[in-house]
């Protein structure tokens, strides 16, 4: 009996045949109009990046709802008083500072919770922002304003950081400190870096504050974020990155000095390209300040984003 054949076998070169004719059919069409399979892949990776863009867009606009739902049930429990609701929303290492400048702990604030500066915020104007796991909600009525920064844990959105800030409590500053040499924060800070990150916001923050004190707008500003916003006890209203870019230019021109205010203490909390930083700053002459930022990384270079300032009144004052 010859291989491949019988009485119920079909003849086996008659299959090989018709199946490699095939294959030499769609190879050739492949040589002969090679745009098609290319067409046809770039097709399939442009569908697949499409459908990742609108994973991620949907899962960041769940991610924003899911941040600002929190925050408005922590304003709705502060103004009521309700601790039980604020102890599942406060992070571990979450501090409240009021417009007067005093900072209190999670447990001392849960013990004894301060009054919100805008109670309800009924008519207040909302300015929230998200960068990846952390969020910010900027909050301002008149004069009075807030900031509110939240973190996602394993669990959900906790928030970190309340800050308040009373504008114009204290006597504008915008001639400068008078001072203009920097040591610290310019050059060394009393803060030990735990991290790449943080190692990489002090250089960012060194030559910046190097950049106020030269009144080197040009050096100041790659180091800021565009959409960037100041807020202090002694600013009649907040300043825009523009804003500071022209008080720098004034200070050039009257060459007044302008050296920052040294740091006394940090805290950095990491969160992927976003880093929160609390700080306590001891100016040249006058009472110390508490002061809470934003970091994020763009474009492979950490910028700050956001930064509150609120005058310590019960601190004593430093002669000049």
């Amino acid at each position: 009996m010859e291989i491949g054949k019988g009485p119920d076998i079909r003849p086996a070169p008659f299959s090989y045949t018709r199946e490699y004719k095939a294959f030499r059919e769609a190879t050739s069409t492949m040589r002969r109009y090679p745009f098609l399979t290319n067409e046809l892949v770039l097709g399939v990776l442009l569908g697949s990046i499409s459908a990742f863009m609108l994973l991620s867009s949907a899962a960041t606009a769940a991610d924003d709802q899911s941040f600002l739902q929190a925050d408005r049930e922590f304003v709705q429990a502060a103004g009521k008083g309700d601790t039980a609701t604020l102890g599942r929303v406060l992070d571990a290492d979450f501090t409240w500072t009021d417009a007067d400048g005093k900072t209190q702990a999670r447990a001392d604030v849960l013990k004894s919770l301060p009054t919100p500066a805008l109670g309800n915020e009924t008519g207040a104007q909302l300015k929230p922002r998200t960068y990846g796991q952390v969020g910010a909600v900027m909050s301002g009525r008149g004069k009075v304003h807030v900031l509110r920064i939240w973190v996602k844990r394993p669990a959900g959105w906790r928030l970190i950081v309340y800050h308040e800030v009373a504008l114009g409590q204290q006597a504008a500053t915008a001639a400068g400190s008078g001072v203009n040499d920097c040591q610290n924060p310019c050059k060394t800070v009393p803060f030990k870096p735990k991290t790449e990150a943080e190692q990489a916001i002090i250089a960012s923050w060194q030559a910046l504050e190097t950049g106020v004190t030269n009144h080197d707008a040009s050096a100041w500003s790659p180091h800021i974020a565009d959409e960037f916003v100041m807020l202090g006890s002694t600013n009649d209203h907040p300043l825009s990155k523009a804003d500071r870019i022209a008080t720098l230019n004034l200070q050039k021109q009257t060459g007044h000095g302008s050296a920052p205010a040294p740091l006394v203490s940090a805290q950095m909390f990491d969160f992927g390209d976003a880093v929160v930083m609390t700080c306590l700053h001891q100016p040249y002459s006058g009472k110390p300040v508490h002061v809470s930022r934003l970091w994020i990384k763009r474009n492979g270079q950490w910028v700050m984003s956001i930064s509150y300032q609120t005058t310590m009144q019960a601190a004593p004052a430093k002669a000049g």
